[in-house]
């Protein structure tokens, strides 16, 4: 049984963003600001990352804990109201997940993900991964 109306319900799912998050957002700014350039929600590259850097080959995703399903095996039976539906959709999110770091590892693309939270505690490291990938594909392009 749902805590929510239908409405309630409804009015909370409407503000759930595909793009263009508070933490996708964060981490956008502050690459910008690194002097990174990129392209957001780029749909030319399977999977439309969040951030793509089309020289270095890199896609980046911004996933939050709920709908990517951070620590799963532990956390999916916290659903109390509509659990197979919940069950259900996330595993189909994680699976979409893979299936994506599986294709664009395969073009040949580097794969990064981060966790909402992760941005949110320790954005720095965050931006430091970024960077570091981007340096190690310089050299190899360079050798």
């Amino acid at each position: 049984m749902d805590k929510l109306t239908v409405e309630q319900r409804r009015k909370n799912m409407q503000a759930v963003r595909a793009f263009g998050s508070k933490i996708e957002t964060a981490l956008a700014k502050a690459l910008f600001a690194q002097g990174l350039r990129y392209r957001k929600n780029d749909r030319t590259v399977f999977g439309k990352p969040d951030l793509t850097f089309k020289k270095y080959k890199l896609a980046v995703f911004v996933d939050s804990e709920f709908w990517h399903g951070k620590d799963w095996e532990t956390k999916k039976y916290d659903h109390k109201s509509n659990q197979e539906f919940w069950l259900t959709k996330i595993e189909r999110n994680i699976e979409r997940d893979n299936e994506v770091n599986e294709k664009l590892i395969a073009e040949g693309w580097k794969v990064l993900r981060f966790w909402g939270k992760d941005i949110t505690k320790n954005l720095d490291k965050c931006i430091t991964k970024i960077q570091k990938t981007i340096n190690e594909t310089e050299r190899k392009n360079i050798n």
